[in-house]
C-alpha cells in the first residue's frame, strides 16, 4: 500500500469492537499513514468515554452528537450542550446528526428537530456539522437549504452514499462529501461517478469503522488503517496519484476540521 499521510475523518473507536486492542488499532493506523482520526460519539451520555479516548491518543480527535437512529431514545440535545462541549481542545465537530428513514422513519419528526439543533450549534461554533443521511434525500436537501438561508455553517456529508441530487445540493452549499469503504465496493459505480464529478477539493476520507470495511477486508471489522484502501480507489476515480490524492484530501480535512489541522 502506498505511503502518504491521510486522515480518517470518521470512526467509532469507543465501540466494543475495539476494546481489546485499541492501542494496536491506533498503531496500525499510523503504520498505514493514517496520522489523524476523528472518533465520533453518537449518544451524548457517552461523551466522557469518547473524550477520554481522544485524550489518550495524540492522533485522535473527537466529535459528539445524537445519531438520528437514536434521536427518539435519547434526551434531545440543546445548542448550549453542544456549544459547551466545543470548549474542549480536541472536540472538532458537531454530530453525527442527520436523518435516517431506512430503519427509523417513524421518528422522522424528532430526527428533524434534533438535526436543526445540531445545525444551530455548528453555526454558533464554526465547527463542521457531521451529517448522516440515509433514505431521506428530499427532507435532508430541504432542511440543509432552509437552515443555510438562516445563516451559513460548515458541513460534511459523512459516508456519502445518497443520490446525485443530494450531492449537488451539498456541494452547492459549499459542503464536503466523505468517501467511505462503500465507494470501493464493486457494485458502487454510481457512487464512484458522483465522487468523480465532485470537486476534488471537497472530498474527505473515512472508514466509519468498525463498519463498512473496503475490499480486501469487506465483511470483516473495519479499522482506521483501512482508510488507505478507500484512498487508493479515490485516487483512481480522480485520475490522480495516491500521493496527490492523499495530499489533497488531507488539505481538505485541515480546512474543514480546523481545530484538528496539522
Amino acid at each position: 500500500m502506498p505511503q502518504a499521510t491521510i486522515v480518517d475523518s470518521h470512526c467509532h473507536l469507543d465501540f466494543p469492537d475495539f476494546d481489546a486492542e485499541r492501542d494496536d488499532v491506533v498503531a496500525r493506523a499510523l503504520a498505514a499513514g493514517v496520522t489523524r482520526m476523528v472518533t465520533i460519539c453518537t449518544r451524548l451520555r457517552l461523551e466522557p468515554q469518547v473524550r477520554a479516548i481522544a485524550e489518550s491518543y495524540d492522533p485522535v480527535f473527537y466529535a459528539a452528537g445524537t445519531h438520528p437512529m437514536s434521536a427518539a431514545e435519547e434526551p434531545l440535545a440543546t445548542v448550549d450542550d453542544l456549544v459547551a462541549l466545543a470548549a474542549h481542545p480536541k472536540f472538532v465537530g458537531i454530530g453525527e446528526s442527520g436523518l435516517d428513514y431506512h430503519y427509523t422513519a417513524e421518528s422522522a419528526a424528532i430526527q428533524q428537530t434534533s438535526l436543526r439543533i445540531h445545525i444551530a450549534a455548528a453555526r454558533e461554533t464554526g465547527l463542521p456539522l457531521i451529517i448522516h443521511a440515509r433514505d431521506a434525500d428530499d427532507d435532508m436537501a430541504r432542511i440543509l437549504n432552509e437552515e443555510y438561508r438562516n445563516g451559513a455553517y460548515p458541513c460534511v456529508m459523512h459516508c456519502f452514499s445518497s443520490g446525485a441530487e443530494l450531492a449537488k445540493v451539498a456541494l452547492d452549499l459549499g459542503f464536503y462529501l466523505s468517501m467511505s469503504g462503500i465507494a470501493a465496493f464493486p457494485k458502487s459505480q454510481d457512487l464512484r461517478d458522483i465522487f468523480a464529478a465532485a470537486p476534488v477539493d471537497r472530498i474527505l476520507l473515512e472508514t466509519d469503522s468498525p463498519y463498512l470495511a473496503p475490499p480486501p477486508h469487506r465483511g470483516r471489522r473495519n479499522e482506521p488503517a483501512y482508510t488507505a484502501h478507500t484512498a487508493k480507489v479515490g485516487a483512481e476515480v480522480h485520475g490522480m496519484t495516491y500521493e496527490d490524492f492523499a495530499r489533497q484530501t488531507t488539505a481538505n480535512f485541515d480546512r474543514l476540521f480546523w481545530k484538528a489541522a496539522a
